[in-house]
């Protein structure tokens, strides 16, 4: 059973955009319906991380916004901290499935049970994860991921209890 979902940012809850303004703010856009899903999964006692490669003050708002407990920024070995994540909380990687698009994701994805990439991911991404997603990051992949993980495991009533 899937425990926790691991999430990259930049690609994947994003569409990779980075944007400055002229006083140098950064600028990213999420998905409103990724959020409803990550906030649903936690609803249900399911546990989530983000371990992004870049540090933005705003993937810490929207995590909160979330309720993700685990957010990591400025990570050089996504693996390396997830086996800690794995440690804490007391899980192994049958536990887990990951979303990432890019080469630094690639050693966190062979790990986890099953992986995913959106649709517009590096090409070697693409070819080691369980499930190239049919949606770009950032326009609803994260939310895709969500429902196909529910599917497989049967838990598509449970998801919807949280709302009705």
């Amino acid at each position: 059973m899937i425990e926790l979902l691991v999430f990259d940012v930049d690609g994947c809850m994003s569409d990779g955009s980075i944007t400055y303004t002229k006083n140098g703010d950064e600028l990213k856009s999420f998905n409103v319906k990724d959020g409803l899903a990550i906030s649903t999964w936690i609803k249900m006692g399911k546990k989530c991380a983000i371990i992004t490669g870049r540090e933005s003050s705003i993937v810490l708002k929207r995590a909160n916004e979330l309720g993700i407990k685990h957010i990591y920024q400025k990570i050089k070995n996504k693996k390396a901290k997830l086996d800690e994540i794995l440690k804490q909380e007391n899980l192994t990687y049958e536990q887990i499935a990951a979303i990432g698009d890019d080469l630094n994701d690639y050693h966190m994805l062979k790990s986890a049970k099953i992986s995913f990439c959106p649709s517009d991911s590096s090409i070697y991404i693409k070819k080691i994860v369980n499930h190239v997603l049919k949606t770009a990051g950032g326009k609803g992949a994260i939310r895709e991921m969500i429902e196909i993980i529910l599917e497989k495991e049967n838990l598509q009533e449970e998801f919807l209890k949280q709302w009705l």
